[in-house]
């Protein structure tokens, strides 16, 4: 991972946007639609700045001026200037999911966005709006941790209760609930990898390496497949022991590995 997404609360914040024209006017947009208000450079209580100046070297000098202050600093069409980056968005208030490419590609990122707009369902924020009024509830359903996130996973998995990719009406969460959806159990899984490819995993697995708390691996594992574990999951070579709480997936070659 080369970058870090972040959210940024940035109501009634003021953001230094420096630049005229149509780069500088999409910027004022995006900043203004999250609360923000745009500030000349002599602010001195912002804390970021965009820097959206046509001119190369204009545009490097703003740059280092801005970071001599301490500012985190976008440059937009330069990400080898840029402290970070500005993504492509999807909005289902309260959910967004904003999707990246380091800089390398603004065309790619959108053309990602158009396509995983049709997938998402309009009432996805509902969903979402749901789960937070019920969270008193869940933790009292499932007052361990771990359980409930294994609870929540399950229910959001492909074809599970609450299917986020499934159209859901404003009852979907309290019917969960009143019929005590399950999650996945602790235990010790063995998950047989047959292919480097991670687009081959079936779904049990892509569900289990979602749930996991630890990871057991091969040195040879390839990286790509360890990345669809969770993000926090523990990970270590396999070395025969395995006696942590939780869900523990090992995972191991085929016998032909590579094989489809």
């Amino acid at each position: 991972m080369n970058q870090l997404p972040v959210f940024v609360n940035l109501r009634g914040m003021p953001v230094i946007l420096l630049g005229t024209g149509e780069m500088a006017d999409a910027k004022r947009r995006l900043i203004e639609r999250a609360g923000g208000h745009c500030v000349g450079e002599d602010n001195r209580t912002a804390r970021i700045a965009i820097v959206a100046l046509e001119d190369e070297a204009e545009a490097a000098d703003a740059v280092a001026r801005l970071k001599a202050r301490g500012l985190l600093v976008n440059a937009v069409d330069r990400p080898a200037l840029c402290d970070f980056t500005t993504p492509a968005i999807i909005e289902r208030d309260p959910v967004l999911i904003a999707i990246g490419t380091g800089g390398a590609s603004a065309g790619l990122a959108k053309a990602l966005r158009q396509r995983f707009e049709a997938m998402l369902p309009a009432g996805l924020g509902g969903l979402a709006r749901a789960l937070d009024k019920a969270r008193d509830a869940i933790r009292a359903r499932w007052p361990g941790g771990p359980e409930r996130r294994r609870a929540i996973d399950a229910a959001l998995a492909p074809g599970g209760a609450l299917d986020p990719l499934a159209e859901q009406d404003a009852q979907t969460v309290a019917q969960w609930l009143e019929q005590g959806g399950q999650g996945v159990s602790s235990g010790f899984y063995t998950l047989t990898i047959a292919s480097p490819d991670p687009d081959d995993l079936t779904l049990r697995q892509v569900r289990l390496l979602g749930s996991a708390d630890l990871v057991l691996h091969p040195a040879d594992m390839p990286p790509a497949i360890l990345a669809r574990a969770r993000a926090d999951a523990a990970m270590r070579l396999d070395d025969g022991q395995a006696d942590e709480p939780g869900v523990v997936v090992r995972l191991a070659w085929a016998r032909t590995k590579g094989s489809s």
